[in-house]
């Protein structure tokens, strides 16, 4: 996997938190990890809805303090004009997080690595699922 870039979703994350070895494994030999600010906002929201709440807000500090949080521009926002309207075209819509995750791999050209067959909808971004 040397060379690869990735942007991880949210439910990659949620796996490796709660301690998938196989994807830690894979982040260590990664080139490039990136997580979208979405993910962020989406990892929060467990957080804040779990038992352990602390805990989990604590994980989402050390792990943006540690990997690249890649934020929203202008030419993401063109990017997902433009996944949305094929979507919509095709009469295949997906939830609207997933459509900002897919905006950003694509924008900043990474491989989005996510366990959604949904994003399998959208021609014009690189797939991986771990």
């Amino acid at each position: 996997m040397t060379g690869n870039k990735f942007l991880l979703d949210t439910n990659i994350i949620t796996a490796w938190l709660k301690g998938d070895t196989s994807i830690a494994s894979k982040i260590d030999k990664a080139k490039e990890v990136h997580i979208p600010i979405i993910v962020v906002g989406e990892l929060y929201y467990g957080a804040l809805y779990s038992t352990q709440v602390q805990k989990n807000i604590n994980n989402i500090k050390s792990m943006t303090s540690n990997y690249n949080v890649l934020q929203i521009d202008e030419e993401t926002t063109i990017v997902y004009g433009n996944i949305k309207a094929i979507l919509r075209k095709k009469g295949k819509p997906i939830p609207e997080n997933d459509i900002w995750i897919a905006a950003i791999g694509q924008r900043f050209q990474l491989t989005i690595v996510t366990r959604d067959k949904h994003f399998k909808e959208i021609e014009s971004i690189n797939l991986k699922s771990w």
